[in-house]
């Protein structure tokens, strides 16, 4: 076999720095315009290959046909500033190696779709890019060679350069048949072929002095491998093209989702991950027939929006915080002030935009990526994110109200005097001549009491090219004129009716007796704040009012995990959920928590209060209760058979007794004696229960409201053994679990499925 003198080039400046002697005959000399020059055989006794262990002769046989390699493309992964490799699955592989294959032009850019199309892979770069979030591109490899040290648990691939240059020594090693064959690189490494099973690579020797005479006296070798067949490495399963159903998932306060503070993006990976293996064990068949795809999942971030640039918040916190126990205040600023934030109108309408406005850019590019899409949408909120979807699910129109509200807006009249005196008083009076120009007065500007719709809203001001500064000055002091004329009107009902005096809000946004006089207001120049006030709808859901966003689809089902959407009503003052309300635009709605979870709370009794209901029981992934729920029931029936046992006893043994002759009787009157009559009722009681208990009719069977379409909303997770020792330890991971139950995404799998009519199978 030869080599193409730019083949010999490249191979020698990549590789070779190679010793030029034979194993055998060490006078022999071969000339540098040869393959073995560039890839020669060792000849160093200090060499590790001198020892006879490494030497497995075989002079008669025959040498096996060179192969080529079969490359797998891999990409990295970077995490906790640890860098491992991972495999793309044999469909996505295949797919990238053939893009390569299919280039012509050097210069041709091809993007390939992996990954069931949430990244692209640039091939000419290399470089694996987000889709639907951002982050920062990852390396691809087509990998081919692979090495492990002797500390590491997984073997890593050579760069293609470096694995190239290994293939061409292999490829003249199994040609020729010459083995025992030493490679140095410039950067120091040294690789051995002893043989085709045998290759070993040694680190760079740092200071050579006369008492190392060997690599293997200084360092520890690595083990080589050609190919991904002879390392073991999990290739994953490639995700079925269909996609049945698209999920948004919106996470709660904090950047971090668990106790690993990995963020959404890693948690709903996990998810996606989980989901996929329930859809291989528990609709095995279905998809064998091509009935069940996948459901996919999306992430939905807000917390960055919320602490960004755009908003400055984190930097006027910051400059308010304390120095002392850094950590823990960094850490309540990042997380828990999430929960203040929200009940602020101006960073609730922040949140509200934010996740509307990305879950619709999120389904606008899904249906770009995937036009066959006919699915239906849900929507999945952890914690905070479940109470800001219920929030904006409440608040979406239907076809017709929209466009009801469009048709219901009236000109705006004018009314100079009034607006030119309130900018005057705002120092705004610059922006008069802007506003008269578009007839527009204070009446335009004001919401309607009744309404709470404003006539002209920020969008418009911002097309008159008003900053944004000003901007909120004048819809700020338009809300609070409002405010205050309002609790001037409810005040005076309340005089006339001869009420106890009444809270007062002043124009911004504090509370005061209405019988004192009001106190010194403070001066807030540029503010960006609003007051606080509730709307109550017709049956009784209230939250702060702003403007709530429209959602571009309908969604079919609505999933709650460790949810206080509860809490937070009742803090509202609503007491009740009228049983007939429901969401304008989703039909289902379904609250999942873990027994131990501290933040979660119930909605059923909001609803149904004349009834003690139970939860409803998440199955196990696996088709039954968890041993020690089963034996905490069984024991809870011993009990029960036992004291009816015993007091079925005592009251046979009773009976016999009053039935001795009357003569050994002393005489008795006829009313039955406290005793017996104490007996034959407790009995009684005790059989008409037993008997009852197998006839009482589910829960699942009682209508619930028309939140859910009158099924059970609560469900609650079975806890785990350990879990059961000591439920205060385990509360916080109680609030995270979700991410990685199997249970929940097996429950949200089965409620998708059962509305397509697919059954669930259970796993043998």
């Amino acid at each position: 076999m030869s080599l193409n003198h730019g083949e010999e080039a490249r191979l020698f400046e990549d590789a070779p720095n190679c010793n030029n002697q034979d194993l055998f005959d060490n006078s022999s000399v071969v000339t540098k315009n040869t393959p073995e020059a560039q890839v020669s055989p060792v000849v160093d006794e200090a060499s590790p290959s001198s020892t006879s262990s490494f030497e497995m002769p075989d002079m008669e046989s025959v040498p096996a046909p060179y192969q080529e390699v079969q490359s797998h493309w891999f990409f990295c992964h970077r995490a906790n500033d640890n860098t491992s490799w991972l495999p793309f699955s044999r469909e996505d592989s295949d797919k990238l190696e053939n893009a390569l294959n299919t280039i012509v032009d050097k210069e041709e850019h091809v993007v390939v779709a992996v990954d069931g199309q949430r990244y692209d892979v640039h091939v000419k770069e290399r470089k694996r890019y987000a889709v639907y979030w951002d982050q920062a591109p990852t390396e691809v490899r087509r990998c081919t060679w692979f090495y492990k040290g002797d500390k590491d648990t997984k073997f890593m691939p050579y760069s293609e350069d470096f694995s190239k240059t290994l293939e061409d020594a292999y490829m003249i090693a199994v040609t020729l048949d010459q083995w025992k064959r030493k490679l140095d690189f410039p950067t120091g490494e040294t690789i051995i072929l002893h043989n085709p099973k045998l290759i070993m690579q040694y680190q760079p020797i740092g200071l050579q002095d006369e008492w190392v005479s060997s690599p293997s006296e200084h360092t520890r070798p690595q083990t080589v491998k050609r190919g991904i067949e002879n390392i073991s490495v999990e290739i994953p399963d490639g995700e079925p093209e269909k996609v049945d159903h698209l999920v948004f998932m919106v996470h709660g306060i904090g950047p971090a989702c668990d106790l690993r503070f990995r963020s959404i993006i890693q948690c709903v990976n996990d998810f996606r991950s989980a989901s996929l293996s329930l859809l291989a064990s528990h609709y095995k068949r279905a998809q064998q027939d091509g009935q069940v795809g996948r459901v996919e999942f999306l992430p939905v971030n807000w917390h960055s929006a919320l602490h960004g640039d755009a908003t400055g918040v984190d930097q006027d916190i910051q400059r308010i915080t304390l120095p002392s126990i850094s950590r823990l205040r960094h850490f309540t600023n990042d997380t828990l002030l999430d929960l203040f934030f929200y009940n602020s109108p101006t960073y609730c309408q922040t949140i509200v935009d934010t996740v509307a406005s990305e879950i619709n850019r999120l389904h606008a590019l899904f249906k770009q990526r995937h036009p066959k899409f006919t699915g239906a949408v849900s929507v999945v909120g952890h914690s905070l994110g479940s109470l800001i979807l219920f929030d904006l699910l409440t608040n979406q129109k239907t076809e017709s109200e929209a466009r009801e509200r469009v048709h219901s807006s009236e000109p705006c009249h004018l009314n100079g005097a009034m607006l030119e005196q309130a900018l005057t008083r705002l120092g705004l009076q610059q922006y008069l001549d802007t506003l008269q120009a578009e007839n527009l007065d204070l009446e335009s500007l004001v919401t309607e009491a009744h309404t709470y719709t404003a006539l002209c809203q920020d969008s418009d001001l911002k097309e008159l090219e008003i900053p944004l500064g000003p901007r909120k000055k004048i819809l700020n002091y338009v809300k609070r004129k409002r405010l205050l004329e309002d609790c001037k009107r409810q005040l005076t009902h309340a005089s006339e009716a001869q009420a106890p005096p009444q809270q007062a809000i002043d124009p911004d946004g504090n509370q005061s007796s209405a019988s004192e006089p009001q106190q010194p207001q403070f001066h807030r120049e540029q503010s960006v704040t609003s007051s606080v006030d509730y709307e109550y709808f017709d049956v009784g859901i209230g939250q702060v009012s702003i403007d709530y966003p429209q959602l571009a689809f309908h969604p079919q089902a609505f999933f709650a995990f460790g949810s206080p959407i509860g809490m937070f009503l009742t803090v509202r003052g609503l007491k009740r959920i009228d049983p007939n309300y429901s969401f304008p635009t989703c039909k289902s709605f379904y609250n999942i928590y873990h027994p131990y979870d501290p933040v979660a709370y119930r909605i059923e009794p909001m609803i149904v209060s004349e009834v003690d209901l139970e939860p409803m029981l998440i199955p196990h992934h696996k088709g039954r209760k968890r041993m020690h729920l089963e034996l905490k029931d069984s024991l809870t029936r011993m009990g029960l058979d036992l004291k009816n046992n015993v007091l079925g006893s005592l009251r046979t043994a009773w009976q016999s007794f009053a039935r001795l002759p009357a003569a050994a009787l002393p005489p008795v009157e006829d009313e039955e004696t406290p005793v017996e009559g104490n007996l034959e009722t407790q009995g009684a009681n005790e059989e008409a229960d037993s008997s009852a208990l197998p006839e009482e009719p589910e829960h699942s069977e009682i209508k619930v409201g028309t939140l859910n379409g009158g099924r059970r909303i609560d469900y609650v997770l079975q806890e785990k053994p350990i879990e059961s020792f000591n439920e205060y330890l385990f509360a916080i991971q109680s609030h995270l679990c979700y991410w990685e139950s199997e249970d929940t995404a097996l429950l949200l799998l089965k409620e998708i499925y059962d509305k397509l009519d697919v059954a669930i199978e259970q796993p043998l």
